[in-house]
């Protein structure tokens, strides 16, 4: 790599940066241009001054993250319990310092983890198969069809367009919450798909610091397949519906199946395939 091909260190935090690349093909004139790179950053999260965990994710909307991470791992119980968030940089990647309430300091020890994450990984850390499916109760079932098939394509498309990072990339996940009509009202991306839902969920709780049990106002969809963890995430968040545009794992079927989650994967167009909790979309939407 040349002078000219270092990235361009002034982008902090902004979840991209600018690369001299060179384009090529068969028959055609090597080339140079600009070309904008997803960035992943190694982030570790330290709670009350512990070291918990060691993640790779895209370096953009990171106060989100630690609080969507805390909420789905079980170490805090609302974002209340967070007193202070700081976010330092180090030569090797970013620190994110938590202050957490006393009272969350035993859970933080049952899930605490060791190992350093991959991109995107669910379980890296985990050190015992007890500690893979968290103990969480199933959702109140919502009214039958409760959620409209208009909705869920609706939302699907307006996520697509609403993808920043990964159309300036091309290398990110999405999440986005819909409302009940399909209208798209935020969306988080990362270079892993359990990062990004976990943005989104942190920002859901940052709006919402009392949230209640379970939130059947809207949906959330994502970019990616579902695997059982995101449908975990979901659920310990009270949404009772994931929308995937990709396809589910039988783990995450299942998952959905006792959490009272309607799952629904391959939502591309105005088609998708529901894997759990039929009962929830309306089946006069649906015919």
């Amino acid at each position: 790599m040349t002078a000219s091909d270092q990235p361009d260190t002034t982008t902090v935090l902004a979840g991209h940066k600018s690369y001299t690349v060179r384009r090529a093909g068969a028959g055609k004139p090597m080339h140079a241009e600009n070309d904008e790179i997803a960035q992943e950053v190694p982030v570790a999260l330290e709670f009350n001054g512990i070291s918990h965990a060691t993640l790779l994710l895209t370096p953009a909307n990171l106060e989100d993250f630690a609080v969507g991470f805390a909420y789905t791992e079980g170490i805090i119980r609302t974002a209340r319990d967070i007193y202070d968030l700081d976010i330092v940089e180090r030569p090797q990647g970013l620190v994110i310092q938590v202050t957490i309430a006393s009272a969350c300091l035993n859970e933080l020890k049952l899930r605490r983890r060791n190992l350093a994450g991959r991109t995107g990984c669910g379980l890296c850390g985990i050190e015992s198969l007890d500690e893979v499916q968290r103990q969480l109760d199933p959702l109140p079932l919502p009214q039958p069809g409760h959620y409209s098939a208009q909705a869920i394509s609706k939302a699907v498309e307006q996520l697509r367009s609403m993808q920043a990072l990964h159309q300036t990339t091309g290398a990110t996940h999405a999440a986005g919450w819909a409302n009940s009509i399909g209208d798209i009202e935020y969306v988080r991306e990362d270079v892993g798909r359990h990062n990004a839902l976990d943005k989104l969920i942190g920002h859901r709780l940052r709006l919402l610091p009392q949230r209640p049990n379970s939130d059947q106002a809207g949906f959330a969809v994502i970019s990616s397949r579902a695997s059982f963890e995101m449908v975990q995430k979901a659920a310990s968040a009270g949404i009772s519906a994931l929308v995937a545009v990709s396809a589910p794992t039988s783990y995450a079927i299942d998952m959905a199946c006792q959490l009272n989650v309607m799952l629904a994967g391959f939502a591309r167009g105005n088609l998708f395939t529901v894997y759990s909790h039929h009962e929830f979309l309306d089946s006069g939407s649906a015919s």
